[in-house]
């Protein structure tokens, strides 16, 4: 058998729950490989050695004394470090909540907890999730970024450091950092998974999500955090029983993909140019290429004027009383959104449900759109974590997407390609991701 840390979480759960494995024999195997990797790569904000093996130990009691246990059983998780757990801090990668606790868990904290799963430590965010970077660094190129702000969960899951991670997106902060790191990031439909208890930086764009190594994984894990939440009004009842199932059939027939380029293709180096075009070619008939909907070229100022107006207004106390210990960035930012003006913020929110149903009719035809994942390869250096322009259409219009590794560009760096799904089909997105990842093995 291989190591155990470089199984997946379906394989874990599997092993786990015949009693093939234990517990902290997992840990113990993680424990390892972290010892080996994170002095370099960084992707933990915190991380107790005794705390994981007592977590661990704990599961295999209760499996050994005959207790009811979860899907998840035993199976250890990391966290961004901006979703609240009640057994460790939640810093959000600045220095105004060093070794601060939050009054408990977080909705998917305590969802992935009730099947079974435990929290294995907290990964590195950029500051409060946006663009000022934290410690970590790219796994295939220490010198590299591994992008943001989920940087920590999508490294940690790239160094085989965990077997799955939790990260949010409100712009491109999932599907950014998977595309550099190579590794599978998702970003699910809006209103899917609870945000509660999470990080507030804007209502409408802030998104939960899933990186992982599998796409089996994304919806062995899904499966356990679609719910419907009280404390968060945007969730919305939904039946998640059969995610897993349906993202390991076979589709019916061959699926059909529109090809979106977008008007950032111009910002694409010349390599990545090249790989893309490969890859829309050797898709055959199965993909079509279209020119971006006229309409899409405001989505860009929209987004803003609405992230950076919800961010003014969730950080308003940290920029008052703590200015000068914020990130350049973050200040600018904060500065812009105070400046929009109501009609503008009224016309960005409203257009947001109007540009989705002109756009869906596209699945009436298609199964999903593929564009990049990100303008390239990881850029060199640490000061920054890349652009998020390939995400901003989707997650602004609460779309699933899922950033796939299934290409390398310049250097032999991850490159990935982004699937995007209608909304609350997800389901379907995982299924046609599951059929993509086998039809192309990966290019290089």
């Amino acid at each position: 058998m291989r190591e155990l840390c470089l199984l997946s979480a379906l394989e874990l759960s599997t092993l786990l729950s015949k009693g093939d494995i234990q517990a902290v024999d997992l840990a113990k195997s993680y424990i390892k490989r972290i010892k080996k990797f994170d002095k370099d790569v960084k992707a933990w904000a915190f991380l107790d050695e005794s705390f994981i093996l007592k977590k661990a130990d704990e599961c295999d009691n209760l499996k050994n004394i005959g207790r009811p246990i979860g899907p998840l059983h035993g199976l250890p998780i990391g966290i961004k470090d901006i979703f609240g757990t009640d057994e460790m801090p939640t810093e959000c990668g600045t220095v105004l909540r060093k070794k601060k606790y939050s009054k408990g868990d977080a909705t998917v904290v305590s969802l992935l907890k009730s099947s079974g799963a435990y929290v294995m430590g907290k990964t590195t965010t950029t500051e409060f999730a946006y663009f000022d970077p934290g410690k970590t660094t790219n796994p295939h190129d220490y010198e590299r970024t591994p992008g943001g702000s989920s940087s920590g969960s999508a490294a940690a899951v790239a160094s085989f450091m965990t077997p799955v991670a939790i990260g949010s997106q409100t712009n491109g902060s999932i599907i950014r950092p998977a595309s550099y790191c190579g590794v599978i990031g998702y970003k699910p439909s809006y209103g899917l998974v609870s945000r509660n208890g999470t990080l507030k930086q804007s209502f409408l764009l802030d998104h939960v999500g899933i990186f992982s190594r599998t796409v089996d994984d994304i919806a062995f894990i899904l499966r356990e955090i679609v719910k419907r939440d009280t404390e968060d009004k945007s969730t919305i009842s939904f039946s998640s029983g059969n995610f897993l199932k349906i993202t390991q059939e076979e589709p019916p027939f061959d699926p059909r993909f529109i090809f979106f380029k977008t008007d950032m293709w111009k910002n694409l180096d010349k390599e990545s140019i090249k790989v893309f075009d490969k890859f829309i070619k050797k898709q055959g008939s199965n993909v079509e290429l279209h020119e971006t909907p006229s309409y899409f070229k405001d989505i860009m100022k929209y987004h803003k004027i609405i992230h950076e107006t919800d961010m003014a207004y969730s950080f308003s106390d940290y920029y008052k009383n703590a200015k000068n210990k914020l990130g350049k960035e973050l200040v600018k930012a904060i500065e812009r959104g105070q400046n929009y003006k109501s009609r503008d913020y009224v016309e960005a929110v409203e257009n947001r449900d109007y540009f989705y149903n002109l756009f869906s009719e596209v699945f009436h035809d298609y199964h999903g759109i593929l564009t990049p994942a990100s303008s390239g390869v990881a850029p060199k250096g640490l000061n920054s974590t890349g652009s998020p322009e390939f995400s901003t259409y989707w997650t602004y219009l609460g779309m699933p997407s899922i950033s796939l590794p299934l290409l390398s560009g310049s250097n032999n760096l991850p490159l990935g390609i982004q699937l995007v799904g209608e909304k609350f089909d997800d389901a379907r997105l995982l299924r046609t991701a599951n059929w993509l990842m086998k039809k192309n093995k990966k290019d290089v």
